[in-house]
């Protein structure tokens, strides 16, 4: 055989050989660790079960922004932003530990079709399982309309999908990039330049779609004018598994609990009614995320955060009787980070928890 070496039964390779299957392994290796990720993916816990996914650390390197590296794990800006104050965004630095907040509460509801919960920025994916098959359910991150071009709420469904669409921006759009100095034209074809990406799915909503990006660096914001943006690699996977009739239902659930086990958990994010603030460094980089964001003023709450636990947990114990640690259940909503945590636990007499007091 050419090379001098013997394969038998693959027992035995040459140097040449080992040398080359090193270097494949290093660049499997990197490319796991760089490539973007496709859609978490999870089994869909049975009835009375709410919690998907596990919180997860990373080491950063050198070249890492939070961005980059809330992409390649199926996380958007906001999500690894919260979950990690202190952080810088574009600069974390050499071997920061950077928090993956990739546990979820699922949302309340039908687990059917698509649910996008705005308070979230994130979207659920219940598709239909086959015969024999575990049900699974899609996670993405998205982004929404901004505070002056709202997403609306609502249910809905996928009347139309298409693939590399041209984009026909509104007259509205149109007149405020013409006010910025940037007309747009009628029409722009699919390409680099058209913000819909490589995909688009147009809802029932008159004028409403989600689709793609040209600049994925701002999914996970608020920053469309009230569409909903993927990852260009998200958007065409969930394009390939789901069809025109699917079922969407839009919600603002800024608080999710649910069970997990014996315990109910609680998963708190800002409300969408209040403007947030993006940290000082990011002010330098709006552009670099989307042309489209803006810094919000602050301005106070308009709704008690708590109203909203108190809602979720009454649905959560409608069939089975439990107990909050409001000490617990406050600090979780003075941190709204987004990361899920223990708040309660079932009991058995219902007349002994707090909620029916």
């Amino acid at each position: 055989m050419a090379g001098g070496g013997r394969i038998r039964n693959g027992s035995y390779r040459t140097g040449r050989d080992r040398s080359v299957m090193r270097c494949f392994l290093i660049a499997v290796v990197a490319l796991a660790t760089t490539a973007p990720a496709v859609a978490a993916i999870y089994d869909l816990p049975p009835d009375g079960q709410d919690v998907v996914g596990a919180v997860a650390t990373v080491t950063a390197s050198y070249e890492d922004t939070l961005v980059d590296i809330a992409r390649r794990h199926g996380l958007g800006y906001q999500d690894i932003v919260r979950a990690n104050p202190g952080v810088n965004v574009w600069v974390p630095g050499e071997g920061t530990e950077v928090v993956l907040p990739s546990r979820f509460v699922l949302p309340p509801g039908p687990r059917t079709g698509l649910v996008l919960n705005l308070a979230e920025y994130r979207m659920y994916y219940f598709p239909q399982a086959k015969a024999g098959e575990t049900p699974k359910v899609h996670t993405y991150p998205m982004s929404i309309g901004r505070m002056d071009w709202e997403t609306p709420l609502g249910r809905t469904r996928i009347v139309a999908m298409a693939r590399h669409p041209s984009w026909y921006p509104p007259q509205s759009v149109r007149d405020e990039h013409a006010a910025d100095g940037d007309p747009l034209p009628r029409v722009v074809p699919a390409g680099p330049d058209n913000p819909l990406g490589t995909r688009a799915m147009r809802l029932g909503i008159p004028g409403y779609l989600i689709h793609g990006t040209n600049r994925p660096a701002g999914v996970g914001m608020r920053v469309s004018h009230g569409c909903i943006r993927m990852f260009p690699e998200d958007v065409e996977f969930l394009f390939d598994r789901i069809a025109v009739n699917a079922a969407v239902r839009i919600i603002d659930v800024p608080v999710k609990i649910g069970w997990d086990g014996e315990a109910l958990v609680a998963e708190v994010h800002p409300l969408l009614e209040v403007p947030q603030r993006l940290p000082e460094e990011t002010e330098e980089h709006l552009q670099t995320l989307d042309a489209d964001v803006q810094q919000p003023e602050v301005e106070s709450l308009s709704k008690d955060p708590l109203t909203h636990v108190t809602e979720q947990f009454i649905a959560a114990t409608a069939e089975r009787a439990g107990m909050l640690d409001w000490d617990v259940v406050e600090a979780l909503v003075g941190r709204a980070d987004g990361i899920p945590g223990v708040v309660g636990e079932g009991i058995k007499n219902a007349a002994t928890s707090a909620a029916f007091e």
